[in-house]
């Protein structure tokens, strides 16, 4: 047995050393060609050397200033390789895979140099440990084969064929089951075994020993049981795998084989059109993987539903959606330790930017009983990542605060957990009011969740209410102080763990602060005092109290009745003097003798009376206008909302001395223009805003500006008592026109930008939407801060060129054309918009540090906009209109009427008078009579009724 061992032992190294000697020869040959290749190179250019070193210098700079430039990374890595300095190479590769995973070609490349230099040494452990490390990037069959074939070249040592067998065991399990690619790792596998079946035969002629028998029987089992495992999963080409089965065994295939190979055939013909599909399909291919998995999981085959998602993800690997649906599945079906937490390792390590995956990490360490300092780490590396939105911060604090506070054992007084606790809690407000707020200019925590959980816990489960009603006095102090919520909330607290004491102050707090819904405070105050009154006679206060309170709202709502039926009349007179005014427009001055004072009076009503300034801009966008022709009335939409209906009237002061009947050029200009509605197009004409104020003779410098468009049918500047208002609407003869002047808008006029917007009349078109730049998160753009203000989009196209195809590229400017140090930078997907971030925030330009992230403008709410259906009585609390004792009997409201808004049908007239009921005769006389003037005793009868 001895003399066996020894044979045996000198074959398996003679083994080894063949597959080292052909390792060699493979490195001798491709070693000799980059001697000659570099020779030649030598004896071109030596400048190429030269220019080489300088351009390594410059990237190593580049990243000593910026270590996340992905593409800085690997230029260094590819110019370090043609130079061959191994050292340096070494180094760079190291640095990069620290930051990032490395593609499959960058490992190859780098494992490949590893394995040249370790052969002259003898240490392979070195080796070993590297194709460890690229293991747990991706799951990559390539790797895997180079790792047992390396593994083979140690077989001659002692546990080398033990090592090479565990090697290729793990590859099975990991890449195994590859449709396509898991073959080749099979047949090296059958290979290796049969290099060692032909060591275990005898010589021809010659009889084996017992023990030599042994060995044969058992390794031509563990051929057998290959080619069983093999046939027993569906795999591309598996016709020919059987075929070869049958040819190698003398004992033909098995019945059991036989219907487990049939079963696994059916299989792949099912799997077989997505295969198909996916090879015919151009990467990043995410929709055909997805219907993949759909399938897979349908199956319900937990190893072929994680090589399917592993697939995908190594050609979507910045896709947060695919990290996040492939780590839920672990965490749910496998819940395999290593498995999840590598998983979600490296998830975070692709899309860092994600705080769900980071949340989803610490969720998962915390549950599988990772101890407390790599929690920490992984915590405070999830701090770093830079995540794009206020609110991701807020959330990852409180996802670690939750696991703090989990670790707490609250039957003790004090320790170390809760002290920790209390420090994390104090940590993180600071962190939200520095950090946070100096980044995105807000907190991401407007209601302080985190105070009240922290709150909440002081009073829960540490019994410290004092504690707890200094952090709610603090978060009252922070602006919260005017939502009843939130007074509810404390109110709630003190109920369940303070005193009635407390209690009742808080709700007479919350009434005089409360400015959203007093009224519900002063229910829970009624209701409190009813069930909590000490005496009859604090009880009936406090009811008297808040059954005043209560009618506040009923009062408020009764006056704004009022108002909204004076400004019917009011607009019910102005539509009879309108009818007046035209019926004096058909007489065209008839009589002799009549003066001229009440068509100045309609010239000056029609052109100053509903004229509205230019409104204000939004984030530095294009303004954008509409324009209601073809009547007495003319208003101006803007991004920001409709401004008002009922502008004051802009009158014209006349010079000293000067007669009535005299008129200044603006105001005959204005005449002449409205003397002829009909001649107003709103289809052939621009709005025209932004203008310089001081601009000379604005209707001929816009009439020349505007004629490379088309012939110009007239211009209407708009005035006011000191001058030209910075506006004006452009008609030309033809509608065709009118987008050629379009693309005149942001055009430079004496030094500011023109904005030039189309002209639609809002009673046609109620769903028209002015502004012309998206509110949603739009995953392909990327937004970028910090700029300087001398950046121009050449700079930025070359900054960003690098990460993907650009779109468009937008400056963001205010109304001056100064520009804000603002972008937006549009590629075609979503994948290179990630990358982009990913690679570009944090990244220097002209000293100023860039600040990159997904394009998420704020919401344009309908809060945010002035509500005009409802009186500003309404939408103001009490306290703001009256004072905290509410309207006296001297006391007048001051709120012009201008402000105030109608409700219901009458509102719907916007930017113009009601329109005239169209009922009947009875509706028409209805009508005039609630135009006539009202005298003294009809204001009496009225003041009676009511």
């Amino acid at each position: 047995m001895a003399a066996t061992g020894n044979v045996e032992e000198t074959q398996l190294q003679e083994m080894g050393e063949e597959a080292g000697m052909e390792r060699e020869m493979d490195s001798d040959e491709e070693d000799c060609m980059g001697v000659e290749n570099s020779d030649d190179e030598e004896d071109d250019s030596s400048e190429d050397d030269k220019e080489n070193e300088a351009e390594i210098q410059r990237l190593e700079e580049q990243l000593s200033i910026n270590a996340f430039d992905y593409n800085c990374h690997v230029d260094l890595i590819k110019l370090l390789r043609q130079e061959g300095e191994l050292p340096p190479l070494r180094k760079a590769r190291q640095k990069m895979s620290e930051l990032f995973p490395l593609t499959e070609e960058i490992w190859l490349d780098w494992l490949k140099d590893e394995i040249r230099l370790t052969e002259e040494e003898p240490n392979r452990q070195k080796v070993y440990e590297l194709f460890e490390t690229a293991l747990k990037d991706y799951i990559c069959p390539e790797i895997w084969l180079e790792y047992a074939q390396y593994s083979i070249g140690g077989m001659g040592l002692p546990g080398g064929m033990e090592k090479a067998r565990s090697i290729f065991e793990r590859a099975l399990t990991a890449v195994g089951l590859h449709m396509t690619k898991g073959a080749t790792v099979w047949e090296a596998y059958r290979e290796f075994e049969n290099v060692i079946l032909a060591t275990v035969q005898p010589s021809p002629g010659s009889v084996p020993t017992r023990e030599q028998q042994e060995l044969l029987n058992a390794q031509l089992e563990r051929i057998h049981t290959l080619f069983r495992r093999q046939l027993a999963i569906p795999l591309m080409d598996m016709e020919g795998t059987y075929a070869e089965y049958e040819e190698w065994s003398d004992q033909g295939v098995s019945d059991t084989v036989s219907q487990k190979y049939k079963r696994a055939l059916q299989q792949m013909e099912k799997s077989k059109p997505y295969e198909e599909t996916l090879m015919a399909a151009e990467p990043p291919k995410l929709a055909e993987y997805q219907t993949y998995i759909d399938y897979e999981q349908k199956e319900g085959d937990p190893a072929r539903i994680q090589i399917i998602f592993e697939r995908a993800l190594a050609e979507n690997c910045l896709v947060p959606d695919m990290w996040a649906k492939y780590t839920k599945y672990l965490d749910r079906q496998l819940k395999i330790k290593d498995l999840v937490l590598s998983s979600h390792d490296r998830a975070v390590r692709n899309c860092p930017w994600t705080m769900g995956l980071w949340k989803n990490y610490l969720l998962a360490l915390e549950r599988h009983g990772a101890d407390h300092q790599t929690i920490s780490d992984v915590f405070e590396k999830a701090l770093n990542a830079g995540f794009i939105q206020a609110t991701d911060y807020v959330n990852i604090w409180e996802a670690y605060l939750d696991y703090l506070r989990r670790r707490v054992d609250f039957s003790k007084e004090s320790s170390r957990e809760l002290e920790e606790l209390r420090a994390a809690f104090t940590r993180s407000l600071d962190y939200m009011k520095q950090d946070v707020e100096e980044r995105f200019s807000e907190s991401g925590d407007p209601s302080c969740t985190i105070m009240q959980v922290w709150a909440k816990i002081e009073a829960l489960h540490c019994k410290n209410i004092q504690k707890a009603r200094e952090l709610w006095d603090s978060i009252m102090t922070k602006g919260n102080a005017k939502f009843a919520n939130m007074w509810l909330e404390y109110y709630n607290l003190e109920r369940s763990y303070g005193d009635a004491l407390h209690c009742r102050k808080a709700l007479h707090r919350a009434v005089q602060c409360t400015s959203d819904y007093p009224e519900h405070v002063c229910e829970v105050l009624l209701t409190f005092e009813r069930v909590e009154g000490e005496s009859f006679s604090v009880c009936y206060c406090a009811v008297m109290f808040i059954t005043s309170s209560l009618s506040l709202s009923q009062v408020a709502e009764k006056e704004a009745h009022l108002v909204r039926q004076e400004e019917e009349k009011t607009e019910q007179r102005q539509r009879a003097k309108a009818d007046q005014k035209n019926q004096k427009k058909g007489q065209k001055g008839s009589r002799p003798g009549e003066k001229r004072k009440a068509e100045d009076e309609d010239n000056e009503d029609e052109w100053g009376e509903e004229l509205e300034q230019p409104p204000k801009r939004h984030r530095g966008e294009g303004n954008q206008g509409s324009f209601r022709g073809g009547g007495a009335e003319e208003f101006m939409e803007t991004e920001s909302g409709l401004f008002g209906r009922r502008a004051p009237p802009c009158r014209r002061q006349e010079p000293p001395g000067a007669k009535r009947g005299q008129q200044m050029a603006p105001a005959t200009v204005r005449k002449t223009q409205e003397e002829n509605p009909e001649q107003r197009k709103d289809d052939c004409s621009v709005f025209i805003s932004n203008l310089a104020f001081s601009m000379e003779d604005p209707e001929k410098r816009l009439k020349e500006l505007f004629e490379s468009c088309g012939p110009v049918q007239s211009v209407r500047p708009v005035y006011a008592a000191k001058g030209f208002r910075g506006y004006c609407y452009v008609q030309f003869e033809g509608k065709t026109f009118v987008p050629e002047a379009l693309k005149m808008d942001r055009r430079e006029v004496d030094g500011r930008p023109m904005f030039v917007s189309p002209c639609v009349d809002k009673n046609k078109n109620p769903d028209f939407k002015v502004f012309k730049y998206n509110t949603n998160l739009e995953k392909h753009k990327i937004f970028i801060s910090g700029l300087p203000f001398s950046c121009t989009k050449e700079q930025l196209e070359e900054l960003c060129k690098d990460q993907g195809t650009i779109k468009d590229i937008r400056l963001v400017t205010n109304r001056s054309g100064k520009p804000k140090g603002l972008a937006y930078v549009e590629f075609v997907d979503e994948a290179q918009a990630s990358q982009a971030v990913l690679k570009l925030d944090g990244t220097v330009l002209q000293e100023h540090t860039l600040s990159v992230a997904i394009s998420n403008p704020p919401r344009r709410n309908a809060a945010d906009k002035p509500d005009f259906s409802r009186p500003m009585g309404a939408m103001m609390p009490r306290a703001m209109v009256y004072g905290s004792r509410g309207k006296g009997r001297t006391q007048l409201s001051l709120i012009p009427r201008s402000l105030h808004r109608q409700t219901g049908s009458e509102s719907k007239a916007e930017n113009g008078t009601a329109p005239k009921p169209t009922g009947g005769a009875s509706e028409d006389a209805g009508f005039e009579a609630q135009a006539k003037p009202m005298s003294n005793s009809d204001f009496a009868k009225m003041l009676l009724r009511k």
